[in-house]
């Protein structure tokens, strides 16, 4: 192979390795978890949120959620925390949890998740108002 060649796909290949590293950095990025309703009655409930992959809008099935926590921090009261436990979904990229609304007031949900093909986490702080 010519020098200029080789220089050639030397510079093509440095030029894919940046482009995948750009990728790799950027993905987790490419998600966010909604709520499915932002607002719930006070008391035991459950709380759903919807995972989708934002470049295209579709749902994500299949995360693993690993931590969760409910507090009152948009209160001012992050002390304030509750019961939160995962539930079963029968839809695709919709994640149930059950919840204690101990009082009326917004509620802060925690998550973090790790979405099958990414190497980062997906973290999420999601605020509900909890109503009479």
């Amino acid at each position: 192979m010519p020098p200029t060649n080789l220089r050639m796909a030397c510079w093509a290949l440095l030029a894919l390795g940046l482009l995948g590293a750009t990728n790799a950095q950027a993905a987790i990025a490419d998600y966010e978890f909604k709520l499915v309703d932002a607002q719930l009655k006070k008391g035991q409930t459950v709380a759903a949120v919807r995972l989708i992959h934002k470049p295209d809008g579709k749902p994500v099935p299949d995360a693993v959620i690993f931590a969760t926590r409910l507090d009152m921090a948009p209160d001012d009261m992050e002390a304030m925390t509750s019961a939160i436990e995962q539930a079963p979904s029968a839809e695709p990229g919709i994640y149930r949890f059950k919840v204690d609304l101990t009082d009326e007031g917004r509620w802060r949900i925690s998550l973090a998740a790790k979405v099958q093909g990414e190497s980062e986490t997906l973290q999420s702080r999601l605020v509900l108002q909890a109503t009479p």
